[in-house]
C-alpha cells in the first residue's frame, strides 16, 4: 500500500482511510524497530531527552515516547526533519554497515515486508469480526508484535494472499487440511491420539492434519508423494480453528486442543520448522517440566506428541498440546501475557483494579514457578511474554499462571547453569516482566512497579537472586544486530541494560 503525501483528503473519505492505514502501519513498524536502534547501537546523548547520537555516522536521532518510540527525526544543517518508515529503514541499514562493518541485503527487504504485513493486517483487521472468547482476542492483538524486533511482522515477502488469511492479527479461523498418510510411511512419538478424532482416514491411513498455508508453501516437495499415493487428500476439518499469536500454532476450541505446525517462513528470527532435532527431544523436555510443575497451582500446557510422515518429516510434522480445559482454575479466563501488553478489548489491564495490588497478585503467580523450575528441577523456562498466560477470576485479578512451549525449554546440564539463569533472566525479567510493568506504568502514570518486583524475587533462595538484585545491568537480547549478522536465531546475544531491580 503506498503512503499518500499529496493534499490531505476530506475525513471520512476511502482516500483518508488510506492514509489513515499508511499512517498507522509506519507507527507500528517504527516502534519496534526504534527500540531495536535505540537499545542496541544509539547512545543517549546527555541531559537531552529522547535524543540519541548513532555512532555509525555521528548522526543525531531525536524521537518521541519511551516503551514505543514515535516520530523519529535526524538532525539536518537546516534542523530536525521528520523520517518516514522507508527512510528510517535507510537510515538503520546505513547505521550498521558503518557499525558492523558488514553488509545485508536481506533485512532491510524484511522490515519494509513488515510494515507493509501491518498495513495489510489493520485493512483486513478493520473488516473482521474479533472473537467473542477474550482469551482468543488476547491472542490475535498483536498488531505491532515483538517490541524489539527490527520487523516482527514479516512474512517471507510472499503475496498477501498466501498468508493473510491464516493471520492472527487478522482474527482469521479457517479449517486444516486433513491428510492421509499412508500407514508404513508414519513416525510419531508420544501421545497422538487427538489426531485421530478429526476426521475418517481410509483403510491403511493414519490421519494428517496439516495447515494449508504449509501445504502451499511445500507443494511442490510433496507433489510425489500425493502422485504414488503415500498421502491423500481428504478435505478439511468440520470446524475452524483459531490461529494464535505463534501464526503456526493454532487453537480447536470444539476440541480444546491446540496443534502447533511446520511453516516454512522466516518470522522474527528463525524459519519456523518443526526441526526433527528439537522434535527428537520433545519428549524428554516436556516430561522435565511436567515433573517440575506437578502438583502446583501454575499449569503446564503439554506437548504430549508429535506425527510425521518419514519421507517429509520436517515439512508435515504436527505436534499436539493441552488444551485450556484441564488446565485453568475454574471460573477463571486466560489471557496471552504478550496481548496484555499491546492491549485488546476485555483486557483486565483495562478494567476497575488497584494497580499495585493487581501487579503484586500477578508476580505472585508467575515469579515462583518459573523460579522454583530452576532451582529444584534444572528447567529453564522460555517465559517471554509469547509462551505465557495468566488467568484471571471474575474481578479480573491474577490468580493462575500458564505457560507453553518445550521447544524453547533448556536443561541443566544441557546448558551450563550461568547460560540457563541469563536466559532466564531475559526472558522473564527483561522480555516479560519489564514490558507488562511498562504497560502497567503507562496506564497508571506514577506507579513504580520495581519494588514488588524485588519484593517477590527476594523470597526466593537462590544464590542468583541476590546477585540480581544488585547487578548493574541486565542482559537484554540484541534482534537487530543477530539478524545483521546472519546469526543463528538461536544463538542469543546480549546487550546489557541498566537494572531497574538495583537500588541507587
Amino acid at each position: 500500500m503506498e503512503r499518500v503525501d499529496l493534499i490531505p483528503p476530506p475525513a471520512g473519505s476511502d482516500a483518508a482511510a488510506l492514509v489513515d492505514v499508511a499512517d498507522l502501519a509506519d507507527a507500528h513498524a517504527a516502534a519496534p524497530l526504534l527500540n531495536c536502534l535505540l537499545r542496541e547501537v544509539a547512545l543517549p546523548l546527555p541531559g537531552r531527552e529522547g535524543v540519541y547520537r548513532l555512532p555509525g555516522g555521528d548522526r543525531l536521532l531525536r524521537v518521541r515516547g519511551t516503551r514505543r518510540p514515535t516520530a523519529p527525526e535526524v538532525y539536518t544543517p537546516h534542523g530536525w526533519r521528520r523520517l518516514g518508515h522507508a527512510e528510517l529503514v535507510k537510515l538503520v541499514t546505513e547505521e550498521l554497515r558503518r557499525h558492523t562493518g558488514l553488509s545485508n541485503h536481506e533485512l532491510p527487504a524484511e522490515m519494509l515486508d513488515s510494515r507493509d504485513a501491518v498495513a495489510a493486517i489493520l485493512a483486513a483487521r478493520a473488516r473482521a469480526t474479533p472473537p467473542d472468547d477474550p482469551y482468543l482476542r488476547s491472542e490475535q492483538s498483536l498488531v505491532t508484535g515483538h517490541p524489539h524486533h527490527p520487523a516482527p511482522k514479516a512474512r517471507g515477502g510472499g503475496p498477501v494472499a498466501g498468508w493473510l488469511p491464516y493471520a492472527p492479527e487478522a482474527h482469521a479461523r479457517f479449517p486444516l487440511v486433513l491428510l492421509g498418510l499412508r500407514e508404513d510411511t508414519v513416525v510419531e512419538e508420544g501421545d497422538t491420539s487427538a489426531l485421530d478424532g478429526l476426521g475418517t482416514p481410509p483403510p491403511g491411513y493414519r490421519l494428517l492434519p496439516a495447515h494449508p498455508w504449509q501445504l502451499d508453501l511445500a507443494a511442490h516437495d510433496l507433489a510425489p508423494a500425493l502422485a504414488d499415493g503415500r498421502l491423500v487428500r481428504l478435505g478439511t476439518t468440520a470446524s475452524p480453528v483459531w490461529p494464535t499469536a505463534a501464526i503456526r500454532t493454532v487453537y480447536a476450541p470444539d476440541r480444546d486442543l491446540f496443534l502447533k505446525f511446520s511453516l516454512d517462513v522466516r518470522i522474527t528470527n528463525d524459519v519456523r520448522r518443526l526441526w526433527r532435532h528439537d522434535l527428537l527431544k520433545l519428549r524428554r523436555t516436556d516430561a522435565a517440566v511436567g515433573r517440575a510443575f506437578a502438583g502446583g497451582p501454575a499449569a503446564w500446557l503439554s506437548d504430549r506428541g508429535y506425527r510425521t510422515a518419514d519421507f517429509a518429516f520436517e515439512e508435515l510434522a504436527v505436534l499436539v498440546r493441552d488444551g485450556l480445559g484441564g488446565a485453568v482454575l475454574p471460573g477463571a479466563t486466560p489471557f496471552l501475557t504478550a496481548g496484555l501488553v499491546e492491549g485488546f478489548a476485555g483486557s483486565p489491564l483495562d478494567g476497575p483494579v488497584d494497580p499495585v495490588r493487581w501487579w503484586e497478585a500477578y508476580l505472585r503467580q508467575v515469579v515462583p514457578p518459573v523460579l522454583s523450575a530452576f532451582a529444584d528441577h534444572g528447567v529453564v523456562l522460555e517465559a517471554h511474554l509469547q509462551n505465557s498466560l495468566v488467568a484471571c477470576d471474575g474481578e479480573g485479578a491474577p490468580v493462575q499462571a500458564l505457560f507453553r512451549d518445550a521447544e524453547g525449554v533448556k536443561l541443566l546440564p544441557d546448558v551450563s547453569r550461568a547460560a540457563g539463569w541469563e536466559r532466564l533472566v531475559y526472558c522473564l525479567v527483561v522480555n516479560h516482566l519489564a514490558e507488562l510493568a511498562g504497560a502497567l506504568a503507562e496506564r497508571h502514570p506514577g506507579l513504580d512497579p520495581w519494588p514488588a518486583v524485588r519484593a517477590e524475587l527476594v523470597r526466593h533462595d537462590l544464590p542468583e537472586v541476590a546477585a540480581l538484585l544488585t547487578a548493574p545491568t541486565l542482559p537484554a537480547k540484541t534482534n537487530l544486530l543477530l539478524r545483521w549478522t546472519g546469526a543463528d536465531g538461536a544463538a542469543a546475544r546480549y546487550r546489557p541494560l541498566p537494572n531497574p531491580l538495583a537500588r541507587d
